[in-house]
This record gives structure tokens, C-alpha cells and sequence, in this order.
């Protein structure tokens, strides 16, 4: 239960931080925000203020901001010989549009629609009261409201605040914003993880803390002793000298350990623990810190680039040495990686939100038109053609993507499956 809330609340918070992006700028831009909701499926609490929709549903893994003009704002419900009920206002404007079945307006009027235009002419005809013998025609005011057949009330979307009529910049800044805004919450997160940590690790073969009766302290290491060599090849760094650790579980390994201007030889035998479901060697013991005011600020910046250059640096290698699905991990391997942050700690905790907002980031600006990467090369793309795509070709494009994207998305999951659950 610790991990699933700790799951929740670390997508919830970079989830909210991303879509946030996309509202901010799209309020900004004047567009209209019809939904703004955390987490997908059934909703769980819904409630209205001004002209969006706040939303927060079941399923902790996404989100999404419903923008005005982004798909076909025509309801299905707002067909010819539809019922619907009218409410309107003391200028006999229509202020608001029932098509649901589910909620029930006492002071409206019943109306069969015939025509309606929520985009341009803003009027809305057909038969009132059930008299088909006269047609009605009504005004509908610009920040009308419908109530969708699901029970959601939205405001209507007259063209003006319609995504499509944001100018090109203001549409690349709304595409944008998500990504900046989980690039912001990872380096800020990383700043706040180093000062809770007491410090950034530094990438050395000094060591810091040793964790008690681990395999190091057992074998007489302490803070500030630096692993010169292990099996006689000499260590560079701290990762270097993990790596190197982690290749031997349970079996015998020789550190050549410097303490000052003295150096001794030890064997020992790292403890034997999984990790992404495989069996790994580990002796207890943590880098050495940096604990000065300019090196945790500095922190906040290098981690977010380094794990910028190590994907790209990965999706680099899919072009030379082909596609590796291990190298992608999914909801289930996050869970995994949860569930390890869980028990370390708070700083740990924190470090994987940042991490992982990062990560989240890097993704949605890779040029994929399901993606915010995708949507922003097809912005510049309008603004190069100096016209925009058909939408017909722009639906195509986007679906593709969205297909290959969930097939992705399917063989990512089934893979963490099998390597943490069947493996």
C-alpha cells in the first residue's frame, strides 16, 4: 500500500506539473480550456469553475487539458431532431444546452434541434415546447454552456477561442509548456533531494556513508577510504566501481583500498540483492557528498542534462545497433522502481520524481505526432508551408502515431511483465 500511494502521489504531482504547462499557456494564448483533468478512465470528483472542467479520474497514469478546436467540437448529441432543453437568459439568449440524460433542468425549455452553429452565427433552431408547427431560432450567448451526454458541462467553443486561431508562437508555446514545466520540476526537484541528502554524490571512488553491518563495514571500510582497483583494474569513478561490484554477486572480489597515504588489500564478498529483476552485488556503501550551497545548485542542472545526453544517447544506438525493447521501461518497471524509493527514504523519493519528470520530458519531445514533440514539429511545419496541413491529413498523421505509440506502450508493459513477475 506504502508504494502505491508513493506511486500516486509521485505521477500525480509530475502529471499535474506537465498538463499544468498546457493550461497555463492555453489561458494565456486565449484558447479556450474546455477540460483540465489528472488521471484517465471513470472520473472520481468533477467540478466546474468559470469555463473549464476540473477532472481527477481512477487511473493515476496520464492526464490531459481539452482545448477548444483540437478535435471536432460538434457534439454527436447536437444532431437534427435531437431533444434537448434550453435555458435562457432575460435577453432570450440560450445560456445553457442540456443533451444529457442523466441531469434534468426544471426551468428549461423542451426544443427538438434543426440547425445549430456554435462556431460563427452562434444560433441554435428547430421546434419548441413540442410545437413542430413553427420554427424557433435563438441567439446563444458566447460563454454558453452544454451539458454533454456524459453529465460534463463544458462551455461552448466560438471560433475566436478556438486552438486553431492562436497564432503559430502561441500554439508552439502551448505544445511546449508541458515539457518545459517537467524540466523545471526535475531540476528543482534535484535541488531539493541534495539539500534533504546532505550533500550530491560526488562521482569518485571516495567513499561516504557506510551502511551498518553491510558487507563493507564488516570488512573494516570507512567513510573517506578510496577503492583504488578492483580485481586489479583500476576504478575511475563511482560508477565505474559499482558497475564493477554489481557484476559479482555473491562471489569473492579483491579491493585495493587507500586510506590516506597507506594501502591495503581486502577480500570480500558483495551480498547478493535484484535489481530490474536481476541478481546483483553489493557491498553497502555510498559515494562520498559534496555538501556546499553552489554544488547543490549546480546539482539541479547537470542531473537533467545527463539523463538528456544518456537517452538520446540510447535512442542514438536503436540507429547503429537496432531496436533493444530492454532498453524501455514502462508503468510496471516504475512501479518497480517506486517500490525500491519507498523503502530508501524521503531524498530517495524525491530523486525519482525528479528523475522520472525528466524522463517524462525527453518523451513527449520526441517528434512523434501523438506526442507534444510531434505536435510541434507539424507547428513548424505550418509556419514553414505558411499554411496548415488538411485536417484530414493531420488526423491521419496523429492517429498513426497514437498507434504506434500504444503498440510501444504494450510491448514495454509485457516485457516488464516477464522480466519482473515471470523471469
Amino acid at each position: 500500500m506504502e508504494t502505491l500511494i508513493v506511486f500516486i502521489i509521485i505521477f500525480g504531482v509530475i502529471v499535474f506539473v506537465h498538463e499544468f504547462g498546457h493550461f497555463y499557456m492555453a489561458k494565456h494564448s486565449g484558447v479556450l480550456v474546455r477540460e483540465f483533468s489528472i488521471g484517465m478512465g471513470p472520473k472520481l470528483v468533477a467540478w466546474r469553475r468559470n469555463e473549464t472542467t476540473y477532472t481527477l479520474r481512477i487511473l493515476p497514469l496520464g492526464g490531459y487539458v481539452r482545448m477548444a478546436g483540437i478535435v471536432d467540437e460538434q457534439d454527436e448529441s447536437l444532431q437534427p431532431g435531437t431533444a434537448v432543453t434550453l435555458i435562457l437568459n432575460d435577453q432570450a439568449q440560450v445560456t445553457r444546452i442540456n443533451t444529457s440524460h442523466k441531469v434534468t433542468l426544471t426551468d428549461g425549455i423542451p426544443f427538438e434541434i434543426g440547425q445549430v452553429d456554435l462556431e460563427d452565427r452562434l444560433e441554435i433552431s428547430g421546434y419548441a415546447d413540442g410545437d413542430d408547427s413553427v420554427t424557433k431560432t435563438y441567439q446563444v450567448d458566447h460563454d454558453a454552456t452544454i451539458i454533454e451526454s456524459t453529465g460534463t458541462e463544458v462551455q461552448i467553443a466560438p471560433r475566436d477561442v478556438q486552438f486553431q486561431s492562436a497564432s503559430i508562437p502561441h500554439r508552439l508555446l502551448i505544445n511546449a509548456a508541458g515539457i518545459f514545466n517537467n524540466m523545471v520540476l526535475g531540476i528543482v526537484a534535484f535541488i531539493v533531494m541534495a539539500f534533504l541528502a546532505g550533500g550530491i554524490p560526488l562521482n569518485t571512488t571516495e567513499l561516504g556513508q557506510i551502511q551498518a553491518h553491510s558487507v563493507a563495514a564488516k570488512a573494516g571500510l570507512k567513510a573517506g577510504d578510496q577503492i583504488v582497483a578492483i580485481n586489479d583494474h583500476k576504478m575511475s569513478t563511482f560508477t565505474e566501481m559499482a558497475t564493477t561490484i554489481n557484476r559479482y554477486p555473491g562471489k569473492q572480489i579483491t579491493l585495493q583500498v587507500q586510506r590516506g597515504t597507506k594501502k591495503r588489500q581486502l577480500h570480500v564478498t558483495p551480498a547478493v540483492t535484484k535489481s530490474n529483476g536481476k541478481k546483483v552485488g553489493l557491498l553497502g556503501v555510498a559515494s562520498a557528498r559534496d555538501n556546499s550551497l553552489a554544488g547543490k545548485l549546480k546539482y539541479g542542472f547537470t542531473q537533467p542534462w545527463y539523463i538528456v545526453s544518456q537517452t538520446f544517447k540510447v535512442i542514438g544506438g536503436m540507429f547503429v545497433h537496432g531496436f533493444n525493447i530492454n532498453d524501455f521501461g514502462g508503468p510496471v518497471a516504475m512501479y518497480a522502481m517506486t517500490s525500491q524509493a519507498a523503502h530508501s527514504g524521503v531524498p530517495t523519493v524525491i530523486n525519482l520524481m525528479a528523475y522520472l519528470s525528466v524522463s517524462v520530458g525527453i518523451m513527449n519531445l520526441l517528434p512523434i505526432p501523438a506526442l507534444d514533440g510531434g505536435k510541434i514539429i507539424l507547428n513548424i511545419v505550418e509556419a514553414i508551408r505558411r499554411k496548415p496541413l488538411s485536417p484530414e491529413k493531420e488526423g491521419l498523421i496523429t492517429m498513426v502515431g497514437f498507434g504506434l505509440m500504444l503498440l510501444l506502450m504494450i510491448l514495454v508493459t509485457w516485457n516488464d511483465i516477464q522480466r519482473f513477475f515471470i523471469r
